[in-house]
């Protein structure tokens, strides 16, 4: 006898997708672009992003090709929780600069029922796991690393390298002030980089 399936779609588990990568790899272009699909099928969704990034425009998610979908700045993942009720589809963009709170709500947001998909920076700009990245990683179902390319080597590159002289961990920018490198270029800079600091320090006690 062939049973109904009798069970409210609403009442099943979503999941979460992330995509990671160093800076101009196309995180934010791939976000842009499952978004704008689900939208096509008519789903309901919401893009959040953390506030401080104000690069392109406040209430724009913008991706490094001008490609954009309009989106709700937050100053705190928790936010995030009350301003996604009753969606189908949740984007985050640079979810490396939330608070560790990210990971619970988007498994929250997971386990409701609600598609959640997050793109950020994998690594800081010394090569460190970034933020809740990692643990959005190891509990996603699904993730998708993508790569830029290398401008010293032309290689894959996967390190976001930081040109200009900052020790901030948080410090927004563009071609200006960080480049894509591969595994060998990032090694060797970051070598160059040291030297260079220890003349500076070893001229200053002079």
């Amino acid at each position: 006898m062939f049973l109904e399936n009798t069970v409210n779609p609403k009442e099943q588990f979503g999941w979460i997708e992330v995509i990671c990568g160093s800076m101009f790899s196309g995180k934010t272009e791939e976000l842009i672009r499952r978004l704008k699909r689900a939208q096509f099928a008519k789903q309901k969704v919401e893009i959040f992003k953390p506030t401080i990034d104000t690069r392109y425009a406040e209430e724009y998610v913008v991706s490094h090709d001008s490609n954009e979908i309009r989106s709700t700045p937050v100053p705190a993942a928790a936010n995030i929780r009350i301003l996604a009720d009753g969606c189908d589809v949740v984007g985050i963009d640079e979810a490396q600069f939330f608070d560790d709170e990210i990971v619970r709500v988007c498994n929250d947001l997971a386990n409701s029922g609600v598609r959640v998909i997050v793109a950020g920076l994998d690594m800081d700009f010394k090569g460190n796991p970034f933020g809740p990245m990692p643990a959005l990683m190891a509990t996603a179902e699904y993730v998708t690393k993508v790569h830029a390319v290398c401008t010293r080597t032309g290689n894959l590159a996967n390190y976001s390298y930081r040109k200009a002289s900052n020790e901030n961990l948080v410090m927004l920018g563009e071609t200006e002030e960080y480049e894509p490198l591969s595994r060998a270029a990032f090694f060797n800079a970051m070598k160059k980089q040291k030297e260079e600091d220890i003349k500076i320090e070893e001229n200053k006690s002079k």
